[in-house]
């Protein structure tokens, strides 16, 4: 079978769902023996992790429609492990095709695309320049009817599937939602998404929540597409009630190749604890020793969804009943408004010597055109946070760890490996990668039952009680609408057990992250999508 997929984050790093594709390649290239083909957009530079060559499978596209295709593409691979073939297309043209293009669909399925806003436009018409893409493919390629699946992800891609069924109706579609408009919105605008998600009507939300365009151009995809998946059963709830179609559940797995192993992870973990040393060191001005904790949360600022402040809350607690002898540097590793690397803080990692007291601000590795405003540091002063204490400290790194960020120097994976622990109490989490992420690199973790990596490990988890009891390697915590006060009190103990050395040695815990995290692979998952096609090829 062949499968052609789109995504807005094709070769274009924005969040999770890059992870899910790029981790997920090279599976997809070995169950369908190469015959995979992602679409992505394309910006006036060529994006780091694209390879421009012509790969094999492309080679009768290139010679026969690429150059009499209408709009700018590049024609590459995707450099992740499988380095699977890849389409870039530059959809700014139709721009000029807009008002009759959103008529058509307008006429076809009721869309009215005047209603949307912010990143509506710019979706819409890179899902349809896609379709486009896939259609021109399956032409030159010419598959047969019953082994292609076209595959779009979220509702930045809805348009292109409609666009797709109007056109070419016989070609097989999946659309995977890995979180709807609505449930994002309620939970994001501070209203409670569970304790009332019986009686929650999608329609009437999205209009209450001013996300009707984005939320009828999901719904309308769900319907029409011939399978509709999400990534778990905690979403598929949510799916069920505010789309009205009840989705198939396709987990998500992770890479072990991301991975450092052996003297090769030593080595990273001793690179990323010796930065986070430097970087504690001078901020606060206190002596960071090498059996020092190391705590984070990452991930996108949601500062309620991915349960910010919680693990702000918690820290806070922390700090007025912890008595241990190891310091705790607990690190937010959250992009926000970021200025600049801060000039005083970049010269004394370099000047070690120089260091003294305190710097002004010793929560803060770069300054933020919002200083005042930033929820993270609001909470910081209004909780007392925002003064060095001898035990108990909290970092803000709010930028996209790339490596090229001007004081960390290090990307989020190779940072993550010199944490000793990793907090996210998510409030609204559909899948939840970076637990994930945590356990694979050996680092131990607490997540939510609002999680749907939360639900999984806990499954398997089951009956492992001194495992559960321990918090190796995955500490799930029953998390509700109403709660957060005892979640951030048992956040609190849980780090404090650590730190004082009551859950284990550092190997056996990391040994059993790694076991759990195995157990998540792609190559375990996978088979969820191959039962999909199955069922849909006997179907029709």
């Amino acid at each position: 079978m062949m499968i052609i997929e789109t995504s807005w984050e094709v070769c274009n790093k924005m969040g999770g769902i890059y992870t899910v594709l790029s981790s997920r390649a090279r599976e997809m290239m070995s169950a369908h023996k190469g015959q995979v083909i992602f679409v992505g957009p394309l910006h006036d530079d060529l994006p780091q992790d694209f390879v421009p060559s012509v790969p094999e499978l492309l080679s009768p596209w290139v010679d026969k429609a690429q150059e009499s295709f209408p709009l700018r593409t590049a024609v590459g691979h995707w450099a992740v492990p499988g380095e699977p073939a890849a389409v870039l297309v530059d959809f700014r043209p139709l721009w000029v095709e807009r008002g009759e293009l959103y008529f058509e669909m307008w006429q076809r399925y009721g869309l009215e695309g005047d209603k949307g806003y912010g990143d509506y436009d710019e979706s819409c018409l890179f899902a349809i320049a896609a379709a486009r893409v896939m259609h021109s493919l399956v032409d030159a390629l010419r598959p047969r009817r019953d082994q292609v699946m076209c595959i779009y992800n979220e509702w930045q891609t809805a348009m292109g599937l409609l666009y797709s069924k109007a056109l070419r109706p016989e070609l097989p579609t999946l659309f995977i939602t890995h979180a709807t408009t609505v449930g994002r919105s309620i939970a994001g605008n501070g209203k409670d998404l569970y304790a009332y998600m019986p009686y929650y009507n999608g329609d009437q939300m999205a209009g209450e929540l001013g996300v009707v365009a984005k939320h009828a151009v999901e719904k309308r995809a769900a319907h029409v597409s011939d399978l509709f998946a999400t990534v778990s059963k905690l979403t598929a709830a949510e799916c069920t009630q505010l789309l009205e179609r009840s989705p198939l559940v396709l987990p998500n797995g992770f890479e072990g190749d991301f991975v450092p192993r052996g003297r090769k992870y030593d080595a990273a973990r001793r690179e990323a604890r010796e930065r986070l040393r430097e970087i504690a060191q001078s901020l606060t001005g206190i002596e960071v020793g090498e059996r020092d904790v190391f705590v984070s949360l990452g991930g996108r600022y949601e500062y309620r969804n991915k349960g910010i402040d919680l693990y702000v809350e918690s820290i806070a607690r922390l700090r007025q009943s912890y008595r241990g002898k190891r310091r705790i540097f607990a690190f937010v590793l959250v992009p926000g408004w970021v200025a600049e690397p801060r000039a005083d803080l970049a010269y004394l990692i370099e000047h070690p010597e120089a260091r003294g007291t305190a710097l002004q601000h010793p929560t803060l590795t770069h300054w933020l055109h919002n200083m005042q405003e930033d929820a993270t540091q609001s909470h910081l002063r209004h909780l007392g946070l925002d003064r060095v204490d001898e035990r108990v400290n909290l970092i803000q790194i709010p930028v996209y760890l790339t490596g090229q960020d001007g004081i960390v120097g290090l990307s989020y994976y190779q940072l993550l490996c010199g944490m000793d622990y990793s907090v996210y109490p998510s409030y609204y989490e559909p899948w939840g990668y970076t637990p994930l992420e945590s356990i694979a690199f050996g680092v131990p973790t607490i997540t939510t039952r609002y999680a749907g990596f939360g639900l999984w490990a806990e499954e398997e988890l089951a009956g492992q009680a001194k495992a559960q009891e321990l918090g190796i390697p995955v500490s799930v915590l029953a998390r509700t609408d109403h709660n957060a006060e005892e979640v951030a009190e048992a956040i609190a103990q849980q780090l404090e057990r650590y730190a004082t050395g009551k859950l284990g040695t550092l190997r056996d815990i990391r040994s059993a992250c790694q076991r759990l995290a195995e157990r998540a692979e792609w190559k375990h998952f996978y088979k969820h999508y191959l039962n999909a096609y199955k069922a849909l090829k006997k179907a029709k």
